[in-house]
């Protein structure tokens, strides 16, 4: 060697600039190498430097020679690598890459021989069973099976140096390792028979390949997922043969189990089902219970090994089953249901870091092509490939996907399969999380050949890769829908209307064709706003079909956009508003209550707008002070009364939309809806009490009113449903008769009524006074002595009850506070309740689940009189009011979540009933609120309309296909709170 050499070779700075990490060791180890004797020379430190580690490379090769040495094959070792470069090249990239197949290559020297195959070996699966067969011979038992697996690393050293220095891509590395993977399985049912001996005889067993493994794109490490298929062999019967066939399937399981799991859970009834079944068997499950989810999974069964002729019959007997799976009724909700499972399964600490089930990652791309092959494929042949990428060209090839699109997901696909594979390699353990390490992150970007700053650009390309697969359901669902309606610029196939009408069915549209008639429309012409529309509908059609109801949520959108189209902020707010347009879909397509809202004051759609940092800052609720003012100013600009309540029920809408979106959109619990709702009705009353007295100035000034919030307002607690139960109290001005005041009193609390009971386009305000005394009978509305005689002399005990709810609400604020300090005594009685006016209460309770339950309701389905609704729970807290608030003074309050808290911190009431009852009101209370909120009119009853109900579940807090199990949770809540009631209330 050269003294230029001897430099170049133990120079430390020279081995930093060829990629070492520990140049000093590096020096020191070329040095050893050299002193046993292999030439070190320029060309061997390149082909060093150009392995992903080097450090790793270098260190492999010392122990490599020295176990050579040890074994008696140093010397064939070191001719072949002097004299073959492709052979040092894949040697070096091995030992760089995988300090696994380094430790198999030092526990076994004579394997680098592996190494010297040709770069155009293409093994299939019938070499690799020769192979494999050669190795195990005649043996059995723990020495075969030892000698299978040194056969199985000896093979994998072959295609992972092949793969490293590029003579295989990644496509053909999963064929491979499929393949392999196969001939392993038939070779370990071949050491099975020998060990089960003559009961195998009784049968035919085929192994099919399923997922990577049948779709010939495994990984280096993974899990073998297969299922077993028997038949039985003349004259024995199926019980034999199964018998028989299940110990040879649990024979490949324990043999193979060294190198990799085979998995067999996506049989029939997954762990809990038989290992084995027949074909017959296997027909009948599928035939009648299978999921989607199963059929999915058969796209891509295959048989690998064992008896090819009968796993064949296997898959032509699933072949046509798996493409009638979109015909299914449920399609859509086991799709929806399959995605989400995907996405709950990863931490959210690794969502950005996992390769396969992250966001972004692989599991999005093959998911989203096999959907589209179920989808597409019943009709289209072409494109029922198992193999994802085969798939993704013949789906282009088709016009079902853009043909840029897709050759981006190609690449980003192959890509992180790379990167996955590089992951594997170096442990051969299963991972797919990239590390956080900057010196793994080198070793793996070097690995994949960046090398000018190997982690940055690793990072980079990544991020590059996660973002274009993050498009996925606007690349590959949803952009073809528009090609089938309008032109689109590039060289995309078009989707033929037929095509996107399924895609459009499959996605969950009820109505196909009308929604490709409202794509049409928005996007037909060449006008800024239509070419606007082809931005955002690929990615709002999505987000529709992840709502309940999309044909409402597409149709309304249409709508608002043909009202506010022309309007220069509209489309850019959205498409330029962060989540605004995800936001609005939402809440298009799940509640017709906020569409019909929206659809009165379309502008109000501004709200969505986010604020940095804060989200959708518009839709919190107004404080109620703030309200009332806001109301108050607006009604005083306007002498004319009509003009003056329709600016204050306009205000009221746009309050409405706000608080229902924020309920949407789950910013608030129902307490704070609750809350919300009664300010803005609150503000309402007395905005509108304003515009009567300064419309009537004649009886305004006689008389001091004031208006007393009942039932659902009085305790803060309003539904979007609720009426405004009040009672008017008056008091006359100072030199006025009671007659003349009685009279101006009347006059202006039924203008007030008659002005907001006026049919408008927003939900109406019905004023209800019938809880006054003597209810309709009586008159409308009365003076403060008035009320106190009457309740002193006539009242019943309904009436005190009624009271607990008294809040002056609006009106003579001074008025209405002496009102309720007057009534104190009656609804809070120092005494409680004597045994007559307990007897009441329980014979009026009773009496009204009797005959106000409307007929054929189900009692278990009623949110407000049925078993366990909100008038068993409320009736059971103002029981213990009536009881015990004359001297328990926290119980003095109209909330009924308030009360029973009281209850239970006094020790009126159990702390588990509490908490049982406290649990039931907020769920009725909720799902009175989405009924609404879904159904777009007050309704008490949970609708059996699938959509409804889903939307209902939806917006209480379950998935979509958790319908039934929302229906479970609230008969369970609402019978157990029934429970509390009968031992409370009616003791």
């Amino acid at each position: 060697m050269t003294e230029e050499l001897e430099r170049l070779a133990t120079t430390a700075g020279t081995l930093a600039r060829l990629g070492f990490a520990d140049p000093d060791r590096g020096s020191a180890l070329l040095g050893e190498l050299a002193a046993g004797g292999f030439p070190v020379t320029d060309e061997l430190l390149g082909e060093l430097a150009s392995a992903a580690d080097p450090d790793l490379a270098l260190i492999a090769l010392l122990r490599l020679r020295e176990s050579a040495q040890r074994s008696h094959v140093l010397g064939g070792l070191d001719a072949a690598l002097t004299a073959d470069a492709a052979l040092r090249r894949r040697l070096f990239a091995v030992l760089g890459a995988s300090a696994a197949l380094g430790d198999h290559l030092v526990a076994h020297p004579g394997s680098w021989a592996q190494l010297a195959v040709s770069a155009d070996r293409s093994p299939t699966w019938y070499g690799w069973r020769a192979m494999l067969a050669v190795a195990v011979g005649d043996r059995s038992g723990t020495p075969a099976e030892q000698a299978l697996h040194a056969a199985y690393r000896d093979a994998l050293l072959s295609i992972a140096a092949r793969d490293l220095v590029g003579e295989a891509d990644v496509v053909q590395v999963g064929a491979e390792l499929a393949d392999l993977a196969g001939a392993t399985l038939d070779v370990a049912l071949t050491l099975a028979h020998r060990a089960v001996a003559d009961p195998a005889a009784s049968c035919r067993l085929a192994i099919i390949g399923m997922g990577k493994c049948g779709g010939r794109e495994l990984n280096y490490v993974s899990d073998i997922d297969v299922v077993f298929v028997a038949e039985p062999v003349p004259p024995a019967d199926d019980e034999t043969a199964l018998r028989a066939a299940t110990r040879l399937a649990t024979a490949v399981i324990r043999i193979c189990a060294p190198i990799w799991q085979v998995d067999a859970a996506l049989r029939p009834e997954g762990k809990n089902g038989p290992l084995v079944r027949t074909l017959a068997s296997y027909r009948a499950y599928y035939e009648r219970w299978a999921k989607t989810w199963e059929f999915q999974a058969l796209l891509k069964a295959r048989p690998v090994a064992g008896d090819l002729e009968l796993g064949q019959a296997y898959a032509e007997m699933v072949y046509p089953l798996v493409w009638r799976a979109a015909d299914r009724e449920h399609f859509v909700e086991d799709v929806q249901a399959m995605r989400r499972r995907v996405e709950e399964t990863l931490p959210e600490t690794l969502a950005d870091r996992e390769l396969k089930l992250g966001r972004g990652g692989l599991r999005d791309v093959e998911f989203a092509v096999q959907l589209l092959q179920l989808v597409h494929g019943r009709t289209d042949v072409t494109v029922r490939s198992p193999h994802t990428l085969s798939a993704l060209a013949a789906l282009a090839a088709g016009g079902y996907v853009g043909r840029a699109d897709a050759r981006d997901l190609d690449a980003a696909y192959r890509f992180l399969r790379s990167l996955e594979h590089r992951l594997q390699l170096l442990r051969l353990r299963r991972t797919h999380e990239l590390p956080t390490d900057d010196a793994d992150l080198r070793r793996l970007g070097r690995s994949i050949g960046l090398r000018r700053d190997p982690v940055r650009e690793l990072r980079a390309e990544h991020e590059r890769c996660v973002h274009l697969v993050r498009r996925l359901h606007e690349k590959l669902f949803y952009r073809p829908l528009l090609s089938a309606v309008a032109r689109l610029p590039g060289d995309e196939a078009r989707l033929t209307p037929e095509a996107a009408v399924r895609r459009l069915a499959a996605l969950g549209y009820a109505d196909p064709q009308a929604a490709l008639r409202h794509i049409e429309a928005l996007t037909a012409g060449v006008s800024r706003r239509a070419a606007i529309q082809r931005t955002l509908l690929p990615v709002m059609l999505g987000w529709f079909a992840d709502a309940p109801d999309p044909d409402a949520g597409l149709l309304a959108f249409r709508q608002l956009s043909d009202a506010l189209g022309d309007t220069p902020w509209y489309l850019r707010f959205l498409r330029d508003e962060g989540a605004a347009a995800q936001h609005l879909a939402h809440i298009l397509a799940s509640s017709r209550y906020a569409v019909d809202l929206l659809t009165r004051a379309p502008e109000s759609v501004a709200m969505l707008a986010d604020t940095p940092g804060e989200g959708p800052y518009q839709l919190r609720p107004r404080p109620a002070a703030e309200l009332r003012a806001e109301f108050l100013a607006a009604v005083r600009r306007h002498e004319d009364p009509a003009t003056a309540v329709e600016v204050a029920r306009g205000l009221r809408r746009r309050e409405l939309f706000r608080i229902a979106c924020a309920d949407l959109l789950g910013l608030l619990d129902v307490v704070a809806v609750g809350h919300a709702l009664t300010d803005v009705t609150e503000a309402v009353l007395d905005a509108v009490l304003d515009v009567v007295a300064r419309a009537v100035p004649r009886a305004a000034g006689h008389v001091r009113l004031a208006v007393i919030g009942m039932g659902r307002l009085g305790g803060r607690e309003q539904g979007y449903g609720s009426d405004a139960d009040v009672l008017f109290v008056h008091e006359p001005l100072p030199g006025v008769e009671d007659a003349v005041a009685a009279a101006a009193a009347y006059e202006l609390a039924n203008e007030l009524r008659r002005l907001l009971a006026q049919p408008a386009p927003e939900p109406a305000v019905e004023v209800d006074a019938d809880l006054r005394p003597e209810g309709r009978q009586g008159p409308l509305t009365r003076s403060l002595d008035s009320y106190l005689t009457y309740y002193a002399r006539w009242s019943e005990i309904w009436e005190a009850q009624a009271l607990l709810k008294a809040r002056p609400v609006a009106g003579d604020a001074e008025l209405g506070r002496r009102f309720v300090a007057a009534i104190d005594p009656l609804r809070w009685p120092e005494q409680g309740l004597g045994p007559a006016d307990l007897r009441e209460i329980r014979r009026i309770k009773a009496r009204v689940e009797r005959e106000r339950l409307p007929r054929n309701a189900d009692p278990a389905l009623h949110t407000k009189l049925g078993r366990g609704g909100l008038a068993d729970i409320e009736w059971t807290a103002q029981l213990l009011q009536l009881q015990h608030a004359g001297h328990v003074g926290s119980l003095r309050t109209t909330s009924t979540l308030e009360a029973l808290h009281a209850a239970a911190d006094a020790g009126l009431l159990d702390r588990a009933d509490a908490e049982i009852l406290v649990e039931a009101w907020r769920l009725v209370s909720k799902v009175r609120n989405a009924l609404v909120l879904v159904r777009g009119r007050p309704t008490d009853t949970i609708s059996p309309v699938l959509r409804d109900l889903v939307g209902v579940a939806r917006l209480v807090g379950y998935a979509a296909w958790q319908s039934g199990d929302f229906l479970d949770a609230y008969r369970r809540i609402t019978r157990r709170a029934r429970a509390v009631v009968e031992r409370v209330f009616y003791g």
